[in-house]
């Protein structure tokens, strides 16, 4: 007696399957290979015996010619319907073993992020030090933290959940070599585009920073590109600029890919993913105003770069860092040395006289800052958008009274309603566009994720 017991496995027999197979057939074969439940119904088998030979014989279950053909015989066409329900069956419950498994991938992620962050701030305590001073630094940042937790909630769950959001997008050949897109659901014509890095004092920095500016950005018709780097000890200032110009090349060559418009690339870093930014950016205009080296994207490229309370000039910076807690030592090992804060000051490599003709090269420069930011004062854009200026590039400083290094990026767009700094950067990304500013014009108040007393309690007790 044959026994016919279904073996999941492939096997193709070769007057089935030869060298001469059509093109459906490897589709077939191709599916088989990467869905369990079309193997196991193109491929299971029933096994005979040989009669003569006592080995066993393996023939198709459903056999590619003969599986629907139609029969007197009404055995078969019973068994024809029994297979077809099989088939429906193993289908549907495909279906919501591919939905469970979305969830769990989404899920798995959030926790995989979780971890990171957490990581992220761990690696920030080894490497400044348990002193009283972190100590309280880290108790107000816990503070802090739990006072703004209705707005990250809504944020986190708007970066994990939402079809909007392009997560992990690779970028490079490192680990850290990824970005985030956040896509306005408006798909009517290519939009404006801003390349923006992250801050995190070097040592924190993550693409996930910048959800709530890509969020509220993307409301308004424009993509953001949330660009991840390697951070110290992973890696050192020239690695985390490297890193930056491989994603702004990335977005420079791929965003049409994406609905962007490559005549309207904008370049936004804050904190230290302004100085990151803005290194990268002047390295390139040096490397085009070079002879003979090759590059992957052009200073032409990027219409403006937008500067969001950053420190552009690190003589100036390095004794103030200290005194605020990021220590002389660990930051001059992030900056490779005292001898390379000149090479990695933007203020001070545009107005080198080997190649200050690279200032000719750069875009429209615009830097916001707050003036009660006491973790890089606002003197430190003030300063270089007037070092600019003497050397003939169109450059401003945008100061907003009383605004601490947080309140610009994370306090006042929970806030909801009108924020000045955000309305000011998209004024200029929509400069010269009619039909873009009038839908600004006629934009809805954007939401509170924040009570005010809880904001306001925030700015006080805030370690930034």
């Amino acid at each position: 007696m044959p026994s016919q017991q279904i073996l999941p496995i492939t096997y193709h027999p070769p007057s089935v399957f030869s060298t001469s197979s059509s093109s459906t057939d490897k589709l077939l074969l191709k599916d088989a290979e990467d869905d369990p439940t079309t193997r196991l119904l193109l491929f299971s088998h029933f096994e005979e015996e040989d009669e003569e030979k006592g080995t066993p014989i393996i023939k198709p279950l459903l056999p590619r010619a003969s599986s629907y053909i139609a029969t007197t015989n009404g055995a078969n066409k019973h068994q024809q319907r029994r297979r077809r329900t099989a088939s429906d069956s193993s289908l549907s419950s495909l279906s919501d073993d591919s939905r469970n498994n979305s969830l769990g991938r989404e899920v798995e992620h959030a926790a995989a992020e979780t971890f990171l962050v957490t990581r992220l701030s761990l690696k920030l305590l080894r490497y400044l030090g348990v002193g009283y001073r972190w100590i309280t630094r880290f108790l107000a940042l816990g503070c802090y933290s739990f006072l703004l937790m209705p707005g990250f909630i809504r944020v986190g769950y708007y970066y994990f959940f939402s079809s909007q959001v392009r997560r992990g997008i690779v970028y490079g050949d490192q680990p850290r070599n990824r970005l985030d897109l956040y896509l306005p659901k408006n798909t009517d014509g290519p939009k404006p585009v801003i390349a923006f890095v992250t801050g995190g004092a070097w040592i924190i920095g993550y693409k996930a920073w910048g959800s709530l500016l890509g969020q509220q950005l993307s409301e308004r018709d424009i993509i953001v590109a949330c660009i991840d780097y390697r951070n110290f000890p992973q890696g050192t200032i020239s690695d985390m600029v490297k890193d930056a110009s491989q994603g702004i090349s990335f977005v420079c060559n791929h965003i049409a890919d994406y609905g962007g418009d490559p005549n309207r690339i904008y370049l936004m870093g804050q904190s230290a993913g302004a100085h990151i930014g803005a290194c990268a950016l002047i390295d390139q205009a040096i490397k085009e105003a070079g002879e003979g080296e090759s590059t992957s994207w052009s200073v032409s490229q990027i219409k403006a770069y937008f500067g969001l309370s950053g420190g552009y000039n690190l003589l100036n910076l390095v004794d103030h860092f200290h005194r605020r807690g990021l220590y002389r030592s660990i930051f001059l090992g992030i900056m490779e040395g005292e001898q390379s804060l000149q090479r990695f000051s933007p203020e001070l490599m545009i107005q080198d006289l080997n190649i200050r003709h690279a200032a000719s090269l750069l875009p429209p420069i615009i830097l916001f800052h707050g003036t009660a930011d006491y973790s890089i004062p606002s003197d430190a854009s003030k300063n270089f958008a007037e070092t600019l200026q003497r050397l003939g590039v169109k450059a401003k400083s945008i100061l907003y009274e009383g605004k601490t290094h947080t309140d610009l990026f994370l306090q006042d767009p929970m806030r909801g309603g009108k924020d000045d700094m955000f309305e000011d950067l998209v004024a200029i990304i929509h400069e010269g566009d009619s039909e873009a500013l009038a839908k600004d014009a006629v934009a809805p108040p954007r939401k509170r994720l924040v009570p005010e007393f809880m904001l306001k309690l925030a700015h006080r007790v805030s370690p930034f």
